[in-house]
């Protein structure tokens, strides 16, 4: 099986092409990004109505899930680099569309925090800079840890929460599990990995995500992005083979 599966549940509509499948990941990655830094920059603490943590996790949740029900039956719904490692290395994916789908999802964040950079640029006076001076609500460790979390921290967290996660959607979306769930099940499985990693790393499990704040966030959180690159990757890779050796459907002798 080669074509993108990570909603096996939704059939995919006359084997829409290449490029199809890549506008949908664009699409479905802006919407991710759009959602959880948009609220991470206006509303998480907003004077005396911020949402804090839980509102910055329940909106990447959501926002996953309102994207999976729209385009997954395109493109698979993988809207994250580690997610199309995990459905390749789980052999639910083709391995040569794994950097034409990074590629878009890169494309799908960038998109989303370019916007997002013109309405601060087009805000209250000192709104931009003082957001860019906080990083621009980029992925990090040690001074740029929103808890101040170490390296190792920040490695263990992001290891941990998205080999979770990937295996997750492995499994809901396997064509065994109840159909048309996936989408619930993992806006809210990356709503609770949120919840976890934000204090430590400002939770990344992407590394589309991380590389979209950090191009506006300074010299820092570029000089850390190789951890937000590589760790989630890591991860992707070990909870796809994880799946397929312990969990995924065995063939007939």
């Amino acid at each position: 099986m080669t074509e993108p599966v990570v909603n096996a549940d939704i059939a995919l509509d006359a084997n829409p092409s290449l490029l199809t499948r890549l506008g949908a990941e664009v699409f479905g990655t802006f919407v991710l990004v759009f959602g959880v830094i948009g609220t991470a920059l206006f509303a998480a603490a907003f004077p005396e109505l911020g949402v804090g943590f839980l509102g910055v996790a329940l909106a990447v949740g959501l926002a996953v899930l309102g994207a999976a029900y729209a385009v997954g039956h395109i493109s698979g719904g993988h809207f994250n680099p580690a997610v199309s490692v995990a459905a390749a290395a789980a052999g639910r994916f083709a391995w040569k569309d794994v950097l034409p789908y990074a590629i878009a999802q890169i494309v799908g964040g960038l998109i989303a925090t370019t916007l997002l950079y013109v309405i601060l640029a087009n805000g209250p006076e000192g709104a931009l800079a003082a957001v860019q001076a906080g990083g621009f609500a980029s992925n990090g460790f040690g001074e740029a840890s929103p808890g101040g979390f170490s390296l190792v921290a920040v490695i263990v967290v992001e290891l941990v929460v998205t080999v979770v996660f990937t295996t997750i959607i492995l499994g809901v979306t396997d064509r065994r599990a109840p159909s048309g769930f996936a989408p619930i099940a993992i806006g809210l499985s990356l709503t609770v990995a949120h919840l976890v990693a934000i204090p430590v790393s400002n939770a990344s499990l992407n590394p589309a995500r991380s590389i979209a704040t950090a191009v506006f966030g300074g010299a820092l959180p570029l000089s850390q992005l190789w951890v937000f690159i590589l760790v989630p990757t890591v991860a992707g890779l070990i909870g796809g083979l994880l799946y397929r050796v312990g969990f995924a459907a065995k063939r007939a002798a």
